[in-house]
C-alpha cells in the first residue's frame, strides 16, 4: 500500500521526512559526531532523547532510506547505523540552517564553530565532507590527498572547547 501524503508539495515531503523533532538531530548526530551506535546517540545527545523516542526515529530513517543498519562487525551483539546517501546529501542544508541558527538565535559558542566554517567553507567544502561521509559510511573511497574536512570541524570545535 502506498504511503498517503498531504500534498505533492516538495517541501510538504520533506518536512513529512524531517519535519519531526528529532529526525535532523540524530542525522546531525551520525553525520559531525561520527555516532553510529545507539547508545553512542543515546548517551552523548546534548538534547537528551529518550531511549524509545531514539529507537523509533533509527527506525523510521530506516524504514525512509535515509540510514542504514546492519550488524557490526567488530561486536556480534551491536548493530551499526550508517547515512545513506539522501542523508549524506543534506550536508548543504544543515549547513543552510546551521548559518541561519546562528544569525537569529542564542546560539552558544562552542556549538556555533562547526557551523562557521560550513558556512565559511560553502560548497567545495560541503563537497569534501560529503565525499569523506561516503567513505565512512558508504565505504566509497574519496579522492585522493583530500584533507579531512571531518578532522577540520573537529579540530575547530576542540579548539573552541579548550578556549573555554
Amino acid at each position: 500500500m502506498a504511503e498517503e501524503h498531504r500534498s505533492g508539495c516538495p517541501i510538504n515531503l520533506s518536512l513529512e521526512v524531517f519535519g519531526d523533532k528529532w529526525s535532523l538531530i540524530v542525522i546531525r548526530d551520525m553525520m559531525f559526531g561520527n555516532r553510529r551506535h545507539f547508545n553512542e546517540l543515546l548517551a552523548k545527545s546534548d538534547e537528551r532523547i529518550a531511549s524509545n523516542v531514539l529507537a523509533d526515529r533509527l527506525q523510521r530513517l530506516v524504514d525512509l532510506g535515509m540510514i542504514t543498519r546492519a550488524p557490526d562487525p567488530s561486536h556480534k551483539q551491536k548493530v551499526i547505523y550508517s547515512l545513506a546517501e539522501p542523508a549524506i546529501q543534506l550536508v548543504p542544508v544543515l549547513a543552510h540552517l546551521g548559518a541561519w541558527g546562528i544569525r537569529h538565535l542564542p546560539a552558544s559558542r562552542e556549538l556555533s564553530v562547526r557551523a562557521e566554517l560550513l558556512e565559511r567553507g560553502g560548497p567545495a567544502f560541503w563537497d569534501r565532507f560529503m565525499d569523506e561521509l561516503r567513505e565512512q559510511h558508504l565505504g566509497i573511497a574519496r579522492p585522493e590527498g583530500q584533507p579531512s574536512a571531518f578532522g577540520e570541524l573537529r579540530a575547530a570545535y576542540e579548539a573552541e572547547l579548550a578556549r573555554g
